[in-house]
């Protein structure tokens, strides 16, 4: 909603003025003001665009999870650069169903940028080796795959995992 230099912005003059409140006496509110502070500082790491396309994901709607990401105008400005990643990995497994093409370069450029969090990155790498596998890119898939096996620390993914080293040995 808010560039992420305005939430910043916002955000310390709240603290101001809840230091203000400190001074005059008035503890609640100024406790009450920091951690309303605290929203906005969340909001400058966490997007909150993109966690309401996350939820929209969550309940497998890929149109509604284009509307939310399509209201960020200018992802470059507007946000940090793991948000981007973010940003380009919903992309990524929005247009995996229809354009490889497209869903790849989205993907690669997600990894570039970085994820957070190893399963994602999993995930990615898992589906950037699904394309290679689809493109008879067989090494590509293989070295993918393999890493996507390394990040997949809680065998979340240890099926899909399996499963496309069968389809692998029938390439």
């Amino acid at each position: 909603m808010f560039n992420k230099n305005i939430k910043l912005v916002i955000a310390g003059l709240i603290i101001a003025y809840a230091v203000y409140q400190f001074i005059e006496g008035n503890i609640g509110n100024g406790i009450f003001l920091i951690l309303l502070s605290l929203i906005f500082i969340f909001l400058y790491f966490r997007n909150e665009i993109i966690l309401l396309a996350f939820l929209r994901m969550r309940k497998q709607d890929l149109a509604g999870t284009e509307k939310w990401l399509s209201k960020i105008k200018n992802p470059e400005s507007a946000l940090i650069t793991k948000q981007q990643g973010y940003y380009n990995y919903l992309y990524g497994i929005i247009h995996s169903q229809t354009n490889l093409t497209k869903a790849e370069k989205y993907f690669r450029r997600a990894l570039k940028l970085g994820l957070t969090m190893d399963y994602d990155v999993a995930m990615a790498k898992l589906s950037l080796a699904g394309i290679s596998m689809q493109k008879r890119r067989k090494r590509e898939a293989t070295i993918l795959l393999n890493e996507a096996k390394k990040l997949d620390k809680n065998n979340m993914l240890t099926e899909q995992i399996r499963m496309m080293q069968q389809q692998m040995k029938k390439i």
